[in-house]
């Protein structure tokens, strides 16, 4: 079985599927010389490929020359443009394309200045250059495949797989078209220097130049030239074909030679084949040897409606009405101009558009040539488009697919395979336009094709971007982490000891405070919160003025008897001026103060002074008083104030008050009663207006809002009035002032029935108090009045006594409510007082009877008269009132009872 190449060297040819025997119609256009046509007035120069592959290296007004690189690219796929003649850029827009569609693209307009000035072409000797500048070389004159596909030639001169054969496609079948013919007629010298040079590059065992048998002209031409070939004898030979249409297709020409098929999809490079058009090898030879661009072509301008048709030199981009003018056409409105032969041309929609490196025929026919449109008719299945198909394919249901837009089915059919050579559409006996309907196929899939691409572009393009954010974040991590060891690894065993002994004395004061709050006793507790309670006056300046006044009156008097140690007297003036401003916060404190005033108390109780004079130590009385009824607000505002400062707690109260009953009860009984030789006036009348100043501020902090604040208030004023009646000295008959007991008494009466009509004021409960209150006071005047008239110490110790019994009655009235309290306090402060006063009554009945008016009294007794009590807004419980009369009225026979017991002791 012979080789391939044995079979070639023999002349064997294979037959071509299908195909048909159109008109050739060649002989109007081939019967003279190739010519020239004028130069047109502007070119139009397409530059698609700008903004994709390409830029453009000039700009609107720039003059350029013949040969002058219009663009410049780095891609595989890049075509270079060059101005075809000299002139001047006017413009840089959208231009119709020569296409069916006429779709815009953008285009370089050339205005010709005439001169047709070129560039210095670089002429170089083709043993001087090497393979890489002989394909360079190529690529920048932008030489494309002139047969019609205008694929780039370098491309096809640089494939990847050995090429075994090298076709020379020089059969030109479509009909009407002859410029292969009158090249190879003319110039056949200069395509076998292009052969040779393809021939260089490739390296194949065997170069067939393939011409058609109705070319007997240019087929003697091509052989006298081979004669003188250069290549090697046997490796180049001259193979005639029979005329076929469409035998001079690429795959058809490859079946025809060689017998074999290129699969589909595939190219001829897969084959070891390569075929080029006999056109392209001239313009190899001008690029590589005259360093020429493809700036032109020869174009066949024929048909029946052409005056002169013929072959002609022209220049791209030069527009098709100027070509047609030159021919001596005249455009009328019917005329058909078709761009290609009349089985692959299409026609153009308008001729102001350019020729193209593609573009080998301008065909104008008669109507006698070429028929009117017909009207398309239904397919009758004839099966007559199967049986010429070149490619073997099933025209009938591409036509199918394609027109119920059924891309996918048709691709199935591999339609792309289709050659659109048009053989079924001039065989098809109901007029259908078939090869139309597909390349709109063609045109569509290839467009869903496309924006496939872009998807799945930018599929990968957002799955990169995710694996880069992942590996970002991956990356910060780890850097985080590698800090964070670094860190633990630079710090030192001492920096992690001194975290772990902070974390431990941290934990320590916690538990420290935990057991010290636990261990703490209730009494303490209670102490702490009644004291605070008790001392949380607020900072009022006229409050502050009375203590201070009051502690330096007490430092005074005790440095005047000189029986008081100055620390003591100093510490007492301290504590009585810091009580005013105290603020509350600080227990201890408060707690020092109330120790150190009872020392001074003491002191100046057991100094063993008498009172000599009763007027001043009314005069004392009455200052400390008005002193104690301030003006902002009088004891009823104190009390409230003192109310709002005292806790919830009962049970701490009832310690709070037990505390003050049992001191009050140790300075009762180590105070020995003074007589009245000794006791001086200003000690007693400074005394006496502490105890009122002491049971003033008691009776406030029993205005409280609660039991507890009632039974705190309870237990002070009972301890300050048993110290008073201790420390009360006995005084004489003779000198005794009447004036002051009628004024006491007064002053009792007063007080005592302002409180009990401030009591009766609110309701039923209120009248039953003052009616008990009124009882008792009956009962203690006809006691009064049966107590013996001499015995003043008797009566001072009753009166004592009455205070005692007073004290005790506020405390019962304190355990309840706060309310209750206020007024028990009250009256139990009015009987006390009167009954002082009834024991101390002088015997000589005129001074008794005296009045004393309103304007006689110590300023401080009007105020305190007039003033409204702390009790006037607090309704008592009758039940507990009813306690209260009771209670006072056992005080009052108990104190009888220590009366007369004390009058026979003496």
């Amino acid at each position: 079985m012979l080789t391939l190449l044995e079979q070639l060297d023999k002349g064997t040819q294979w037959r071509l599927t299908g195909g048909i025997h159109p008109p050739q119609m060649k002989d109007l256009s081939n019967g003279s010389p190739i010519g020239r046509l004028p130069l047109a007035s502007e070119f139009l120069l397409p530059v698609p490929q700008v903004g994709d592959s390409a830029v453009l290296e000039v700009k609107v007004g720039d003059r350029v020359l013949k040969g002058q690189a219009l663009t410049h690219g780095l891609s595989a796929m890049y075509l270079a443009v060059h101005a075809p003649t000299s002139g001047i850029i006017r413009a840089i827009e959208q231009r119709p394309s020569n296409h069916p569609s006429a779709l815009p693209v953008l285009t370089c307009v050339l205005e010709a200045d005439g001169q047709d000035q070129a560039i210095d072409f670089d002429q170089q000797d083709i043993a001087a250059l090497s393979r890489e500048q002989i394909l360079s070389r190529i690529r920048q004159a932008g030489i494309a495949g002139l047969g019609g596909a205008m694929f780039p030639a370098h491309i096809k001169l640089n494939p990847a797989s050995e090429i075994e054969l090298l076709l020379i496609n020089g059969v030109e079948c479509e009909p009407y078209i002859s410029a292969d013919d009158r090249l190879m007629r003319e110039h056949a010298r200069e395509i076998l220097d292009g052969i040779e040079i393809v021939h260089g590059l490739l390296n194949p065992k065997r170069v067939i130049i393939a011409i058609e048998d109705n070319k007997p002209e240019a087929i003697q031409a091509m052989q006298q030239a081979l004669d003188s070939c250069h290549l090697p004898k046997g490796s180049i030979r001259i193979t005639v074909i029979p005329t076929k249409y469409p035998s001079g297709g690429e795959k058809q020409l490859i079946q025809i030679i060689t017998g074999q098929e290129v699969p589909s999809g595939a190219i001829p490079a897969q084959l070891g084949i390569v075929v080029h058009n006999v056109g392209t090898a001239f313009a190899i030879r001008e690029a590589v040897c005259l360093g020429k661009p493809l700036i032109e072509r020869v174009v066949t301008v024929t048909g029946g409606n052409i005056p002169k048709p013929g072959n002609y030199w022209v220049p791209l981009g030069t527009p098709i009405a100027h070509i047609l003018e030159q021919s001596g056409f005249t455009a009328s409105g019917q005329d058909t101009v078709i761009i290609g032969g009349p089985m692959m041309g299409y026609t153009l929609p308008l001729i102001k558009v350019p020729l193209l490196k593609g573009s080998n025929c301008v065909l104008v026919p008669s109507a006698s040539e070429i028929s009117p449109p017909a009207e398309e008719k239904a397919c009758i299945r004839c099966g007559e488009c199967a049986q010429v198909c070149p490619a073997s394919l099933l025209p009938q249901q591409l036509y199918w697919h394609s027109k119920a837009e059924e891309y996918d089915k048709a691709s199935a059919y591999n339609l792309r395979d289709c050659i659109e050579c048009g053989c079924c559409s001039y065989v098809c006996p109901s007029d259908i336009p078939l090869v139309e309907y597909y390349r709109i196929a063609k045109a569509a899939i290839k467009h869903s094709h496309e924006e496939k691409q872009l998807a799945e572009q930018a599929k990968q393009r957002f799955d990169a971007r995710l694996k880069r954010l992942e590996a970002e974040k991956l990356a910060r991590e780890a850097k985080a982490k590698a800090a964070a060891d670094k860190r633990r690894a630079a710090m030192g065993s001492g920096e992690k000891d001194a975290v772990a002994e902070a974390m431990a004395r941290i934990k320590a004061k916690k538990a420290a405070e935990a057991s010290v709050a636990a261990t703490t006793s209730p009494i303490e507790k209670a102490a702490d919160t009644a004291d605070s309670a008790v001392i949380q006056p607020k900072a009022d300046k006229r409050k502050s003025d009375v203590a201070a006044a009051i502690a330096r009156a007490r430092a005074k008097k005790a440095a005047a008897q000189g029986t008081v140690p100055t620390k003591e007297v100093v510490d007492a003036t301290t504590d009585n001026a810091a009580e005013g401003t105290t603020s509350g916060s600080d227990k201890k404190a408060q707690i020092a103060a109330a120790i150190a005033r009872a020392k001074a108390k003491k002191a100046a109780a057991a100094s063993g002074q008498t009172e000599t004079d009763t007027g001043k130590t009314q005069d004392a009385q009455a200052r400390a008083t008005q002193a104690t009824a301030d003006d902002n607000g009088g004891e009823h505002t104190q009390a409230n104030e003192a109310s709002q400062a005292v806790s919830n707690d009962s049970k701490q109260a009832r310690i709070a008050a037990a505390v003050a009953k049992a001191k009050a009860k140790k300075a009762a009984a180590a105070e020995p009663v003074e007589s009245p030789a000794t006791y001086d006036n200003g000690v007693g009348s400074a005394q006496t207006a502490e105890v009122n100043q002491s049971s003033s501020q008691a009776t406030k902090q029993a205005a409280g809002d609660n039991s507890k604040q009632a039974r705190i208030a309870a237990a002070v004023a009972k301890a300050k009035a048993k110290k008073a009646a201790a420390a009360e000295p006995v005084e004489s008959p003779a000198t005794y002032d009447n004036g002051v007991g009628s004024a006491q008494t007064a002053e009792v009466n007063q007080s005592s029935s302002q409180a009990t009509k401030q009591a009766a004021g609110d309701d039923s409960k209120q009248a039953r108090i003052a009616a008990a209150v009124a009882k008792a006071k009956a009962k203690k005047a006809a006691a009064s009045k049966s107590a013996p008239a001499t015995d003043v110490e008797g009566g001072a110790a009753q009166g004592a006594e009455v205070n005692q019994v007073a004290s005790q009655a506020a405390k019962q009235a304190a355990g309840d409510d706060s309310k209750q309290a206020s007024i028990a306090a009250a009256a139990a402060k009015a009987k006390a007082k009167k009954a002082a006063a009834a024991s101390e009554q002088p015997q000589d009945n005129g001074a008794a009877n005296t009045p004393v008016s309103a304007e006689s009294r110590p300023p401080s007794e009007s105020t305190t008269a007039t003033e409204p009590t702390f009790a006037e807004s607090t309704p008592p419980n009758d039940s507990k009132q009813a306690r209260i009369a009771r209670a006072v009225a056992k005080a009052k026979q108990k104190a009888k009872e220590k009366a007369l017991s004390a009058q026979e002791k003496d």
